[in-house]
């Protein structure tokens, strides 16, 4: 797995919460830390849309043979501000993506990540930063309890990525 920027997010701060702590400043190190996780969470779920919108613009490219008027027709109203709009973060689940590119995509897609437990979790994990990050933008940032910490919110990334890496080569095949 490549080093992302989220990595570097992340290490950053656990030095910045590390240091915070070795100097006992524990309630300024408990500010920091509940900040740092609103961030780190929306950091990762701004991430994960520029991965899947820019995939989505490749393969529009690609399977257009690099015809300008399909590019910007699907860009401007199937790819633009769309995002959200590709998966039912509610009920946490990408069904709508998958069908988006025809139903034998969709049962294809729907099966190998059945018969593989490592990207079953991986897409639970992607939906659930999905659905957490709309409900941090949505309820009141500032008091929002995110009840994770920042390392349960890296790890759902480490897991997650795994799932968008997937999306993005299947759409890249």
């Amino acid at each position: 797995m490549p080093y992302t920027i989220i990595d570097k997010i992340y290490s950053d701060y656990s030095v910045l919460l590390d240091y915070l702590e070795s100097n006992k400043e524990i309630s300024l190190r408990n500010d920091a830390d509940n900040n740092f996780k609103k961030i780190l969470l929306l950091s990762i779920a701004s991430f994960f849309e520029h991965e899947i919108t820019e995939g989505l613009l490749r393969f529009i490219s690609k399977n257009s043979n690099n015809n300008q008027m399909i590019y910007s027709f699907a860009k401007r109203k199937g790819v633009d501000r769309q995002y959200h709009t590709y998966f039912d973060w509610p009920e946490r689940k990408a069904n709508k993506f998958y069908s988006l590119f025809g139903d034998e995509f969709k049962k294809d897609i729907e099966k190998e990540i059945k018969s593989n437990e490592l990207l079953r979790n991986s897409a639970k994990d992607f939906l659930e930063i999905g659905f957490i990050r709309n409900e941090l933008v949505h309820e009141n940032f500032a008091v929002f309890p995110l009840d994770k910490t920042a390392k349960d919110i890296y790890n759902l990334y480490e897991s997650a990525i795994i799932f968008v890496d997937y999306l993005m080569k299947k759409l890249s095949s």
